[in-house]
């Protein structure tokens, strides 16, 4: 068996989520010794895609005429898509008939959490079978790791004393950033550092003025890799993601392969997680304040071995045999269907 896993705008995605789950899948697959390529030039027998954009539908299509299975990995929802960048309101429907093009025509789906496969069957259109997959986490790749602490701590001049806040993404009104710069605001004794990028033209009016009042302890340093995050999710106090909306959360599973405690909004997709035993949740950012304020004041450390004993069900090679169990059973339901 070859899949392909397709691959379109990675240059733009490989900042996001969807970009590092590709990546991760990827690894997976090789990790199980699974014939995987993301050249289409090459012969495959199924093929995944993790985009919906007129590239990929098209495709799909192809792939469709000649009798070739199709998984579609649902990433993105209705529901997320709004108050993401600026003018999303304004091409939603646009948007919407991507989704429907590619989730409509998929033979199997496969989505991150219980809460994005209910909003998939909410929609009415998808006929396929909806697979529940986490995107996974390296866990030795976020092993505590000194030096990679040490890149951390000397890029940003933190003296040993410091208290550290981290929160991670695109700057998307969604994912809380003006709720983060707020918290920060209320907490000045305390160092906030959110990564992420996105271009000013795409930031909504919100996100553009929370970031030009933000407060002197807030650092906004872009998007940064490396020795320097994986030494930020090792080395910070505690992360605080303060998403309004999400269809799982990869640094929700990179802060807990860190052991690094968690505050998130209480939000659906979160449900699986008990406030107090892998995590921390909050409604408002007075909440939030309170949180950060009990895991500095506390020992968390039985909460945050919890949430990593919960991530380790999610490790790379385990959801590598899972998406093989998927593949496989898809090529022998379409081959059966065709033989019908």
């Amino acid at each position: 068996m070859r899949v392909l896993l397709y691959k379109e705008m990675q240059n733009m995605l490989k900042v996001s989520g969807i970009g590092r789950a590709f990546r991760q899948q990827f690894k997976a697959l090789e990790m199980n010794g699974i014939d995987v390529t993301s050249d289409k030039s090459h012969p495959f027998d199924l093929v995944h895609f993790n985009t919906v954009f007129e590239e990929s539908f098209s495709f799909l299509k192809h792939a469709k005429r000649k009798g070739i299975p199709v998984v579609v990995h649902a990433h993105s929802t209705k529901e997320d898509f709004l108050n993401s960048f600026n003018f999303s309101k304004y091409i939603k429907h646009w948007f919407y008939a991507k989704l429907k093009n590619m989730y409509s025509n998929a033979d199997v789906i496969i989505t991150p959490s219980n809460y994005s496969k209910s909003l998939l069957e909410s929609y009415g259109y998808i006929k396929c079978p909806i697979k529940v997959l986490s995107n996974g986490i390296d866990l030795k790749e976020y092993e505590r790791d000194e030096k990679k602490v040490e890149a951390f701590r000397n890029h940003f001049n933190l003296k040993p004393s410091d208290k550290v806040v981290i929160g991670v993404g695109l700057l998307f009104e969604r994912k809380g950033l003006h709720d983060f710069i707020e918290v920060a605001r209320m907490m000045p004794e305390i160092t906030f550092i959110w990564f992420g990028t996105l271009n000013k033209a795409m930031q909504t009016k919100v996100i553009k003025q929370a970031i030009e009042n933000k407060p002197s302890n807030m650092i906004m340093p872009g998007y940064i890799a490396g020795d320097v995050i994986k030494g930020a999710f090792s080395s910070a106090n505690c992360l605080l993601f303060p998403s309004y909306e999400e269809t799982e959360g990869i640094v929700i599973l990179e802060a807990m392969a860190s052991r690094l405690p968690i505050i998130v909004r209480d939000i659906p997709v979160y449900a699986e997680f008990t406030h107090g035993k892998e995590l921390l949740k909050g409604t408002s950012n007075l909440e939030f304040a309170t949180r950060i304020q009990q895991i500095l004041k506390k020992d968390t450390s039985v909460m945050t071995e919890t949430a990593y004993q919960s991530v380790s069900q999610k490790d790379l090679i385990l959801i590598g045999q899972q998406l093989k169990a998927i593949y496989e059973e898809t090529i022998e339901r379409v081959k059966n269907h065709d033989n019908n």
